[in-house]
């Protein structure tokens, strides 16, 4: 199959991009004293109205031919569950995109991560998703957005903006 260029412009006009997703809802704020990384029953979840609005979100990223060329997110279960649920591509847990709020992660070595991991990007490949939390959000692009919210991130000029898609 040929592409059109109007087809190839459609697919292409997020390369160099990438996308920060806040984790779908997750009713509370912070997460329980008790809580341990690798037990989601520790954790804040995603509960139905949360899973739902990922699948809607994913839909959405579908339908408007979003293609990633890497999937990243937190360690945290609602991230994972919400990147999973967006049903566009495999997920690679990274602890650059880890939350910092309540010191369950520190701050400075996290975001130095992030940095890294965005100052090793191509900014002509396709987008790069990264399921995170507010803070991590906030932290790189300044912005804030609810749960489910969207912000493209452009490598070349460090701008940022916020994508409707929830």
């Amino acid at each position: 199959m040929v592409s059109t260029p109007a087809v190839a412009d459609k697919i292409d006009r997020f390369a160099g991009k990438v996308m920060f997703m806040r984790h779908a809802l997750a009713p509370g704020s912070g997460d329980p004293d008790n809580f341990f990384i690798g037990d989601c029953n520790t954790q804040r979840n995603l509960d139905e109205t949360g899973r739902a609005q990922a699948r809607a979100i994913g839909a959405k990223m579908v339908a408007a031919e979003i293609k990633f060329s890497a999937i990243y997110s937190s360690y945290w279960c609602r991230c994972l569950e919400t990147a999973q649920l967006l049903g566009v591509g495999i997920v690679t847990p990274f602890d650059g995109l880890n939350s910092f709020f309540q010191n369950h992660a520190q701050r400075a070595p996290t975001l130095a991560k992030l940095r890294d991991k965005l100052n090793g990007l191509s900014p002509s490949a396709p987008a790069t998703l990264m399921v995170t939390h507010y803070v991590t959000i906030r932290a790189i692009t300044g912005l804030s957005v609810a749960s489910g919210g969207v912000v493209i991130y452009d490598l070349k000029t460090g701008t940022a903006r916020e994508l409707a898609l929830s």
